[in-house]
């Protein structure tokens, strides 16, 4: 019986079979021929095999305080524990997809008794109970119902792609919150320094303050200036309490990155990021392999690819194939004792003739979701090119300025120091001090925030090239 079995499902297999081939039901995705990365980076061309994304985050942010929190944030995050768990579905509903290609198997054990004896009669009832009739049978029973297997492979096909798509979507979640905390981290550095300063520069017009009223209880200041300088006291403790303000705003944000209450994070200062050793943006290639998004534009590409591999197979016959055996000594009307084997198999071949131009219509959706999917790859590709070639233009902005803005405050630091010299020698008006030394203030913040600019650049760059996934 069994060879008989496959003897149908083979001759089944070889008449769906039939030229499946050539028409694309048993295809591999590849990708397509015209696509092109030629020039994605615009001014940012590079021909250097290792770029910055090939670096793992722990060598790109070396700070041990940051590694801690990022750490943490990777285990604790929200949106990572659901996208695990997002994860382990598909990985359950790929398994289902290979399992529909093993048949259906059942175990029905069936029993009965049956008595002959006439109530009125007592004897009657004793004697017959040593002569009941008993039945038996436990059939096993397996088969494919209407089960087209280019369909199922299809399906398999997507199934596997949909599991490599949510794989990218971890990558991708995981890269951004790396990105995100970095940010906020350095941020807070930035705050902490620009904080420092505006106290400093706090005290020293609130010595200025002192000064004056003092000035003016000798006569020789007025009401006036004292209450425009308690005024410019005033705008600066208000600004202290505001970078104070921002300073808690970022720490809740950062805490809800890392899935815990609100709290102080301990951090180093802005000089403890070292620009990584390798800043190359690398072969445009590359960029498909390591930027989660551009992945996950081409395997929607193949899935839709699989898509109308699966539309066209709808075309072709569907088999059905049962098969059953089973113990039993109830053989119509007479039951033997002891029991014995039977068995049948059942196969047919169902084809598509008229569907109501459903099948076609399916195909044709298919193909043009296929148009479209392959469309959003090409412009993945373009908008990540873009994104890392900005990125490029900011870094070197903010390199450039850097230099300036670094000579700046050399100067104003000189400026000071002979301002400073020129009032212990003469009698010159201390608001010239306070002047300089607010100038000198304004422009290492300007400065601070520079530095800010290009370790955010930095960053920016590092997840345009798609790193942070490892």
């Amino acid at each position: 019986m069994n060879r008989n079995i496959f003897t149908v499902v083979a001759a089944l297999v070889l008449l769906t079979g039939c030229s499946t081939t050539r028409k694309g039901v048993l295809s591999t995705y590849e990708r397509p021929a015209d696509f092109s990365t030629q020039g994605i980076y615009g001014d940012a061309q590079s021909g250097d095999e290792q770029s910055l994304g090939d670096l793992s985050w722990r060598e790109v942010f070396t700070d041990p305080r940051l590694q801690s929190l990022i750490e943490k944030a990777l285990t604790q995050n929200v949106n990572i524990k659901n996208t695990d768990l997002r994860l382990q579905e598909v990985q359950y509903a790929l398994k289902a997809s290979k399992l529909a290609f093993i048949p259906s198997l059942y175990f029905s054990p069936q029993g009965s008794i049956t008595k002959m004896f006439d109530p009125y009669d007592r004897n009657s009832t004793a004697a017959m109970t040593a002569g009941n009739t008993k039945s038996y049978s436990l059939p096993l029973s397996f088969g494919w119902q209407n089960v087209n297997f280019f369909q199922l492979r299809n399906a398999k096909k997507g199934a596997k792609v949909s599991l490599e798509q949510m794989q990218n979507t971890k990558q991708s979640v995981q890269a951004q919150l790396v990105a995100s905390v970095a940010q906020l981290y350095y941020n807070l550095c930035m705050l902490d320094e620009q904080l420092a300063m505006m106290q400093q520069t706090e005290q020293n017009w609130g010595t200025y303050t002192d000064m004056q009223r003092k000035l003016m209880d000798a006569g020789q200041s007025n009401a006036a200036a004292v209450a425009s300088i308690e005024a410019t006291h005033l705008s600066i403790q208000t600004s202290v309490l505001t970078l104070k303000d921002n300073i808690r705003i970022i720490e809740n944000s950062l805490s809800t990155l890392l899935g815990e209450s609100s709290q102080s994070y301990s951090r180093s200062s802005l000089a403890g990021f070292k620009a990584p050793a390798v800043m190359s943006t690398g072969l445009p290639l590359q960029i498909l392999s390591r930027r989660p998004d551009v992945r996950d534009a081409e395997l929607s590409l193949a899935k839709a690819f699989y898509d109308v591999a699966a539309a066209r197979a709808a075309f072709w016959p569907s088999i059905s194939l049962s098969a059953n055996g089973q113990f039993t000594n109830s053989l119509g009307a007479a039951i033997l004792n002891p029991g014995m084997m039977i068995g049948n198999a059942l196969a047919s071949l169902t084809q598509p003739i008229f569907a109501n131009g459903r099948l076609r219509a399916n195909l044709k959706i298919s193909k043009a979701e296929y148009e479209v999917a392959a469309n959003n790859f090409q412009q993945a590709v373009i908008s990540a090119g873009n994104e890392v070639n900005t990125a490029n233009v900011e870094l070197t902005s903010a390199e450039e300025q850097g230099g300036l803005m670094a000579a700046q405050v050399e100067a104003l630091e000189r400026a000071l120091y002979a301002t400073e010299q020129l009032y212990a020698h003469s009698p010159s008006n201390y608001l010239n001090v306070i002047s300089a030394q607010n100038s000198l203030i304004q422009a290492q913040m300007s400065y601070l925030q520079n530095r800010m600019d290009a370790i955010q650049a930095t960053i920016s760059l590092y997840q345009a090239l798609g790193g942070g996934t490892k």
